[in-house]
């Protein structure tokens, strides 16, 4: 069971918002809660406000599917931050020399996705960490997708052909062995 929420039109800017959300992304609804009851910045709170609405959801969800959800299960799958507008935000601050600066007060927009399924961030068990990450580096390309499935497979089926051919004299066999007299 997934649910969502998103918290519009937060005060303070995305990039410090993202420092708070870093934090949480991956861990239980309990440990994030404790995280950001007691972290020292201005965006924890909005955004643990945008966490209980999440579990909240997430119960609401289960009740009206009928499906029983403990919301200690819950795992903070996904959460981001998105900058918000900056218009009509705009602010003077007095300068010296009778001059003034400009400066923006800065919106974001906060999204939680919470889970019941198992912790996604840090898999356990058999067939843990595979996927096109725990690909050998020669079977990738630049940008990190697989090649072509084909000239892997012949890659791969290759260093068996070699081992079924029957064992060819070596050329340095035939030559005469070296002696020091």
């Amino acid at each position: 069971m997934e649910a969502r929420a998103s918290a519009k039109y937060l005060r303070g800017s995305a990039q410090k918002a993202r420092l708070v959300v870093d934090m949480i992304r991956g861990k239980s609804v309990g440990e994030a809660l404790a995280i950001l009851r007691f972290t020292q910045k201005r965006a924890a709170h909005g955004i643990e406000k945008c966490l209980r609405s999440a579990i909240a959801n997430a119960t609401e969800a289960a009740e009206r599917h009928n499906v029983a959800v403990d919301p200690d299960d819950l795992v903070v799958k996904a959460c981001f931050v998105d900058m918000g507008p900056t218009k009509h935000r705009r602010r003077v601050r007095p300068a010296p020399q009778g001059r003034a600066y400009r400066e923006q007060r800065h919106f974001c927009h906060v999204t939680v996705l919470v889970s019941s399924d198992g912790r996604e961030a840090a898999p356990a068990g058999r067939g843990a960490g595979r996927g096109p990450a725990a690909a050998p580096a020669a079977t990738r390309d630049a940008k990190g997708g697989e090649r072509n499935p084909s000239k892997k497979a012949a890659a791969e089926a290759a260093p068996e052909k070699q081992a079924e051919q029957p064992d060819a004299p070596a050329a340095d066999s035939a030559a005469p062995a070296e002696t020091n007299e």
